[in-house]
C-alpha cells in the first residue's frame, strides 16, 4: 500500500502512554488509532455521525478487526493514518486502513462493520443515502454545497444552527441574537448531502468599501473540518466581488487562531461581547 492510494489521511502523534516496555508503540493501540480515523473520516464526509446514524434509522457495529504488523511507531513519532472505504456489499462495509511514518508503511488493517437496527441488533441493508455519500467520497467528489442569499431565502437553514451554537450552547441571549441586520445581509450556510445545515455565516457593509463577516457558526461535530474556513472565503470572495477592499469582523479570543490562518490580524484592545471576550480583526481583499 502507498500513501497515495488513499483520499483520507489523519495526523497524529505518538503519546508517552501509548509506548511500552520496549519503547514502542503497544500492539492494541493501532486499533485505538484506526477508530479514531474513522471518527475523521466521517467528518470528512461532512456528516456528523450521531445525528445521520439518527436520521438513517439505523447505526454501524464492528463484525471484524484486523491487524497486519510490518514495523514499529515509537515515541512522538507523527504518523499519518489513512482509511478508505473499500467495499459497501448490502448490509455491512469494508473499510482499509494504512498506517504511515512518512513513506514508510508501519501497519495495514481492515476493519469490517455491520449497518443495523440499534434496538433490535439485527443487520439491515445499507440506506442508499449513506451508500451515496461513500461511494462519492471515494470518487472525490465535495461533499457539501454552499448557499449564498438573503436572510429570507436562508433563515430556515441558518436560524437553527444559529440558535444552536450561540443561543444553547454558549449561552448568548436570544435578543441579542436576532437582529435587524440579518434583513440586510448576505448569508451563507454549507449543507451536507442529507440536507443538514452544517456552517453558517453573514456578510454586511460596515462602511464604503469595507465589509464586516459576522454570525459565523460551525456545528461542534464538524469543528476543525474545512467548514468554517469555505463559509468565510465564500462570504470574502463575494465582498471582494462587490468591490470592498478590506473586511473586518469581531471575533471570540478562543477563534482567533482560525482568522489569523485565513490572513486576518487583530485590531485594537480586547473587549466583550455577550459576555464573551472577542478582538476585532481586519484583512485587505
Amino acid at each position: 500500500m502507498k500513501r497515495q492510494d488513499f483520499r483520507f489521511s489523519h495526523r497524529m502523534r505518538v503519546r508517552w502512554v501509548e509506548v511500552d516496555m520496549q519503547q514502542i508503540v503497544f500492539n492494541g493501540h493501532y486499533l485505538m488509532y484506526f477508530d479514531t480515523a474513522v471518527t475523521d473520516y466521517w467528518r470528512n464526509l461532512a456528516m456528523p455521525y450521531a445525528d445521520t446514524m439518527h436520521q438513517l434509522g439505523g447505526d454501524l457495529y464492528v463484525k471484524k478487526a484486523s491487524v497486519e504488523y510490518h514495523a514499529s511507531a515509537e515515541m512522538d513519532d507523527f504518523l499519518d493514518v489513512c482509511m478508505r472505504c473499500d467495499r459497501i456489499g448490502n448490509s455491512s462495509m469494508t473499510f482499509v486502513g494504512a498506517i504511515f511514518r512518512g513513506d514508510e508503511l508501519l501497519i495495514t488493517s481492515e476493519l469490517v462493520y455491520v449497518y443495523a437496527d440499534p434496538v433490535a441488533k439485527k443487520s439491515q441493508p445499507i440506506p442508499p443515502q449513506l451508500r451515496d455519500m461513500l461511494e462519492s467520497y471515494e470518487r472525490g467528489e465535495d461533499m457539501v454545497q454552499l448557499h449564498l442569499g438573503a436572510w429570507a431565502d436562508l433563515k430556515n437553514l441558518a436560524a437553527p444552527l444559529r440558535t444552536e451554537v450561540f443561543v444553547e450552547e454558549q449561552k448568548v441571549p436570544a435578543d441579542m441574537e436576532w437582529d435587524h441586520d440579518d434583513e440586510t445581509a448576505l448569508h451563507c450556510v454549507a449543507v451536507n448531502r442529507m440536507g443538514m445545515v452544517l456552517a453558517t455565516g453573514r456578510l454586511l457593509q460596515h462602511a464604503p468599501g469595507v465589509a464586516r463577516i459576522g454570525r459565523m457558526a460551525v456545528k461542534k461535530q464538524m469543528r476543525g473540518s474545512v467548514l468554517g474556513r469555505r463559509v468565510l472565503h465564500a462570504l470574502m470572495d463575494a465582498a471582494k466581488d462587490r468591490g470592498d477592499t478590506q473586511v473586518l469582523l469581531h471575533a471570540q479570543c478562543s477563534a482567533e487562531g482560525f482568522y489569523k490562518r485565513s490572513g486576518f490580524e487583530p485590531h485594537g484592545a480586547i473587549f466583550e461581547e455577550a459576555g464573551i471576550a472577542h478582538i476585532e480583526m481586519v484583512r485587505p481583499l
